[in-house]
């Protein structure tokens, strides 16, 4: 009598193909990013410069506000126009800079609507480029208020510390590049451009004016007085006006600097992961 035996053999099961191809996670290096920032930030300078309306306000905003609250307020806060000047000109500097920041959240917004950022999500570069290069694209506006903010100073007698005055023009766009952040969030996260634009309008201007950069502290109430000297829009307006007249290099300079740094290590990660989160 023969036995016959017989050998199973277990084999490993297949695993079923659904058809989709598993993503491959690539990590960007920094130089990379970098040099993907600026590839987008060039995008966004041939965008503005096919859409010039949009430099409107950077443009003319600081003629209007710098001959207005000069010679309006001039001599009834300082006695006269000159002596008003080291005090206005700051202020009017860092109010149009930083309200210029504001549009990078509108003009994101705008291009999420539109689905422009949805094919950058797509492409094999860094998640943060396409939201820098749009941010640093926008420091064009903010040296185009610089500049004209003082042309228009110098031309009514305004005479400001030269290397003092280049030092402030750079920390002004330091600070407005990580503030726009802020609104670059609310770019992201927003619906409409309108939103955008009416809350961060609504959150910059009673920091620009409960501050000192118009008047002197000392003619508010105390309890004005208490908020005023912890806003940071006043530390960044006196950093301006000691450089700009002396080029005195002191402590408001680097509570600007911290606060720059402070809200951009906050609010770049919240941004990136937003987008990313975004439909």
């Amino acid at each position: 009598m023969t036995t016959v035996t017989t050998t199973h053999t277990t084999s490993t099961p297949r695993p079923i193909s659904t058809g989709t191809p598993v993503p491959t996670v690539r990590r960007i290096g920094i130089r990379a990013t970098i040099s993907q920032s600026l590839t987008m930030a060039y995008r966004g300078m041939l965008k503005t410069k096919h859409n010039i309306e949009q430099l409107f306000d950077v443009a003319i905003q600081p003629i209007i506000f710098t001959l207005m609250f000069t010679y309006i307020f001039g001599g009834a806060i300082s006695g006269s126009v000159s002596s008003y000047l080291p005090v206005i000109i700051p202020g009017i500097l860092v109010q149009t800079v930083i309200t210029a920041s504001i549009t990078t959240g509108v003009q994101l917004c705008d291009d999420m609507g539109k689905g422009v950022f949805d094919r950058f999500r797509a492409l094999p570069i860094s998640r943060v480029a396409p939201l820098a290069g749009a941010l640093i694209a926008d420091m064009t506006r903010y040296v185009i208020a610089i500049v004209i903010t003082y042309i228009v100073g110098l031309a009514i007698g305004w005479r400001p510390d030269a290397l003092g005055a280049l030092a402030s023009a750079i920390l002004v766009v330091v600070c407005a590049f990580a503030l726009s952040w802020i609104f670059a969030l609310m770019g992201v996260v927003m619906e409409k451009s309108a939103s955008v634009q009416g809350i961060s309008m609504l959150i910059l201007f009673p920091l620009t004016f409960i501050s000192n950069a118009f008047v002197p502290v000392s003619t508010m109430p105390g309890w004005l007085q208490a908020f005023v000297k912890v806003n940071p829009v006043s530390h960044l307006v006196t950093a301006v006006r000691e450089l700009t007249i002396n080029g005195h290099f002191g402590i408001h300079v680097l509570w600007s600097l911290l606060g720059a740094a402070v809200v951009m290590i906050v609010f770049v990660p919240l941004t990136v992961r937003a987008y990313m989160r975004k439909a």
